[in-house]
């Protein structure tokens, strides 16, 4: 029993320390509380602490903010608290381990978000420079008007646009803003600039056709990853079976955490379960993202 309770008191530990991290620190916020419980009140102005309600919506928020920017560090926190039910540290080590997985799957979807705003950036670049185009500028001029509306040349649009200003290389600089992950778009760019200028063939009709074809991929693209999400979820929801067992024998009074953290057998079953979960959610989800990239 002096193990347990030994045990149960370094979870809660690491639990409270792992709350105070992520809630900012020992700040001014801190500061500020222990002068008022010490009677100082509000930081020594004289001022009565904030009401209740107010407290409550200020670490709400800081929670909110805390979740979008360091999401990853929960996973932590919730092995923490796992630990200190089951009394136990192997779920806190869980936790730890997961925190850089939950770290490159943020930073996964993170990418694909930007990929996708650049390409969405492209279209609109492709569509705002053909009405330049019509509108009777030239095409070093239109380019520059667009980009600037757009947007859709990102960290590259300096160079491109120095070349449309000086008479440089304008789609060798395309080609090489179109390297960028979502930007392969510029590509068609490139070509109908070097076709317009080169044969003296219509620059917005080409435009118009690069854009009506790039906003048919991104449709495509985005119908595939709705038929797609079923699959997803449901390799989702396979993996999270298991963690809903232990909640379901726990309500029936089972005590299944001390079988699976106390005892050999339960910790066999516990590791080599994990295991085979992680390798079945990452195989489940390498062939959805094969299927979306076609």
């Amino acid at each position: 029993m002096t193990g347990i309770a030994e045990v149960s008191v370094g979870a809660a530990v690491v639990c409270a320390a792992a709350a105070v991290w992520l809630t900012g620190g020992p700040g001014p916020g801190a500061r500020r509380a222990q002068l008022v419980c010490a009677g100082g009140g509000a930081a020594g102005t004289g001022q009565p602490p904030p009401p209740t309600w107010k407290r409550v919506s200020q670490t709400w928020e800081r929670l909110r903010r805390l979740h979008g920017t360091r999401g990853e560090w929960w996973a932590l926190v919730a092995g923490a608290v796992v630990g200190l039910v089951g009394a136990s540290v192997v779920p806190a080590v869980l936790g730890a381990l997961g925190v850089p997985l939950v770290r490159g799957a943020r930073r996964v979807g993170a990418e694909r978000r930007t990929r996708e705003r650049r390409a969405d950036a492209v279209i609109a670049l492709c569509g705002a420079l053909a009405g330049e185009v019509r509108a009777g500028r030239q095409p070093g001029e239109a380019l520059r008007g667009a980009a600037r509306d757009s947007g859709g040349l990102g960290d590259a649009q300096a160079s491109v646009l120095a070349a449309a200003r000086f008479g440089g290389d304008v789609p060798g600089a395309l080609t090489d803003a179109a390297r960028r992950p979502g930007a392969e778009g510029l590509l068609g760019l490139a070509a109908c600039w070097r076709v317009a200028v080169d044969r003296g063939a219509g620059l917005a009709a080409g435009l118009d056709r690069l854009e009506g074809a790039l906003r048919a991929e991104r449709d495509q693209r985005a119908d595939l990853r709705a038929q797609l999400a079923g699959a997803r979820s449901t390799a989702v929801l396979l993996a999270a079976l298991p963690a809903l067992g232990l909640l379901l024998g726990t309500a029936l009074g089972a005590d299944p955490l001390h079988i699976v953290l106390h005892t050999g057998a339960g910790l066999g079953c516990l590791l080599v379960g994990a295991v085979l979960e992680g390798v079945g959610l990452w195989w489940a989800l390498r062939i959805v993202r094969g299927a979306e990239d076609g």
